[in-house]
Protein backbone atom coordinates (compact mmCIF):
# COMPACT_ATOMS: atom_id res chain seq x y z
CA UNK A 1 0.00 0.00 0.00
CA UNK A 2 1.04 3.21 -1.02
CA UNK A 3 0.66 6.24 1.02
CA UNK A 4 2.26 8.86 -1.32
CA UNK A 5 0.07 11.13 -3.23
CA UNK A 6 0.45 13.20 -6.21
CA UNK A 7 2.81 16.37 -5.94
CA UNK A 8 1.75 19.37 -7.46
CA UNK A 9 4.86 20.69 -10.04
CA UNK A 10 6.31 24.61 -10.03
CA UNK A 11 4.55 24.54 -13.71
CA UNK A 12 1.43 23.96 -12.06
CA UNK A 13 1.39 26.67 -9.45
CA UNK A 14 3.03 29.21 -11.77
CA UNK A 15 -0.09 28.52 -13.99
CA UNK A 16 -2.57 28.87 -11.58
CA UNK A 17 -1.05 32.79 -9.84
CA UNK A 18 -2.88 34.78 -12.45
CA UNK A 19 -6.26 33.45 -11.72
CA UNK A 20 -5.30 34.07 -8.23
CA UNK A 21 -3.90 37.50 -8.16
CA UNK A 22 -0.64 37.06 -8.41
CA UNK A 23 0.65 37.15 -11.67
CA UNK A 24 2.89 39.69 -11.69
CA UNK A 25 6.55 38.93 -11.03
CA UNK A 26 8.40 40.87 -8.95
CA UNK A 27 12.27 41.98 -10.32
CA UNK A 28 15.23 42.65 -7.67
CA UNK A 29 17.89 45.67 -8.66
CA UNK A 30 20.16 47.21 -6.72
CA UNK A 31 17.83 50.42 -5.61
CA UNK A 32 15.21 48.04 -4.54
CA UNK A 33 12.95 45.92 -6.73
CA UNK A 34 9.40 46.62 -8.70
CA UNK A 35 6.66 43.84 -9.86
CA UNK A 36 5.97 43.75 -13.51
CA UNK A 37 4.08 46.69 -15.14
CA UNK A 38 5.11 48.61 -12.05
CA UNK A 39 6.14 51.93 -11.21
CA UNK A 40 6.65 51.71 -7.12
CA UNK A 41 10.18 51.05 -6.04
CA UNK A 42 9.70 48.72 -3.32
CA UNK A 43 12.24 48.31 -0.83
CA UNK A 44 12.27 44.71 1.58
CA UNK A 45 10.12 46.10 4.65
CA UNK A 46 7.37 47.06 2.05
CA UNK A 47 6.99 43.54 0.86
CA UNK A 48 5.63 40.45 2.74
CA UNK A 49 6.44 36.81 1.59
CA UNK A 50 2.55 35.26 2.37
CA UNK A 51 3.62 31.61 1.30
CA UNK A 52 6.78 29.55 0.34
CA UNK A 53 6.35 26.65 -2.35
CA UNK A 54 9.62 24.61 -2.09
CA UNK A 55 10.28 22.05 -5.02
CA UNK A 56 12.30 19.04 -5.28
CA UNK A 57 13.15 16.77 -8.49
CA UNK A 58 13.53 13.61 -7.29
CA UNK A 59 15.25 12.34 -10.69
CA UNK A 60 15.94 16.09 -11.82
CA UNK A 61 18.39 18.26 -10.11
CA UNK A 62 16.75 21.17 -12.25
CA UNK A 63 13.87 20.68 -10.80
CA UNK A 64 15.11 22.52 -7.55
CA UNK A 65 13.34 25.61 -7.38
CA UNK A 66 11.18 27.88 -4.89
CA UNK A 67 7.93 30.20 -5.26
CA UNK A 68 7.50 32.86 -2.73
CA UNK A 69 4.01 34.81 -2.90
CA UNK A 70 4.28 38.63 -1.70
CA UNK A 71 1.91 41.40 -0.88
CA UNK A 72 3.15 45.01 -0.94
CA UNK A 73 2.28 47.63 1.84
CA UNK A 74 -0.01 49.12 -0.93
CA UNK A 75 -1.75 46.23 -1.78
CA UNK A 76 -0.03 44.85 -4.72
CA UNK A 77 0.50 40.86 -4.77
CA UNK A 78 3.26 38.98 -6.73
CA UNK A 79 5.90 36.32 -6.68
CA UNK A 80 9.41 35.80 -7.13
CA UNK A 81 10.99 32.04 -8.75
CA UNK A 82 14.19 31.15 -8.23
CA UNK A 83 16.26 27.61 -8.93
CA UNK A 84 18.05 27.04 -5.67
CA UNK A 85 21.13 24.55 -4.92
CA UNK A 86 23.53 23.74 -8.14
CA UNK A 87 20.99 25.54 -10.34
CA UNK A 88 20.62 28.66 -8.28
CA UNK A 89 19.63 32.03 -9.92
CA UNK A 90 22.99 33.64 -9.49
CA UNK A 91 23.04 36.13 -11.69
CA UNK A 92 20.85 38.37 -9.52
CA UNK A 93 23.65 39.57 -7.60
CA UNK A 94 21.39 41.22 -5.48
CA UNK A 95 18.44 38.64 -4.98
CA UNK A 96 20.05 37.23 -1.32
CA UNK A 97 20.39 39.72 0.08
CA UNK A 98 17.41 41.41 -0.93
CA UNK A 99 14.84 38.13 0.10
CA UNK A 100 16.46 37.51 3.23
CA UNK A 101 14.98 40.92 4.33
CA UNK A 102 11.49 40.32 3.31
CA UNK A 103 9.48 39.30 6.24
CA UNK A 104 7.50 36.22 6.20
CA UNK A 105 3.68 36.11 7.63
CA UNK A 106 2.10 33.28 5.68
CA UNK A 107 -1.26 32.58 5.05
CA UNK A 108 -2.39 29.16 5.58
CA UNK A 109 -5.93 30.18 3.02
CA UNK A 110 -3.17 29.74 0.28
CA UNK A 111 -2.64 26.03 0.90
CA UNK A 112 -6.10 25.42 -0.83
CA UNK A 113 -5.86 26.20 -3.93
CA UNK A 114 -2.32 24.69 -4.29
CA UNK A 115 -3.56 20.86 -4.81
Amino acid sequence: MSTSKEMTTYSQVLNKLPEKGYGKELNITRAGAKFDEGSELLQPEQLKIVKTYRFEGDSDPSDMAVIYLLHSESGEKGFILNAYGTYSDEDNQFYNEFIKRVPVDEMKELDEWQR
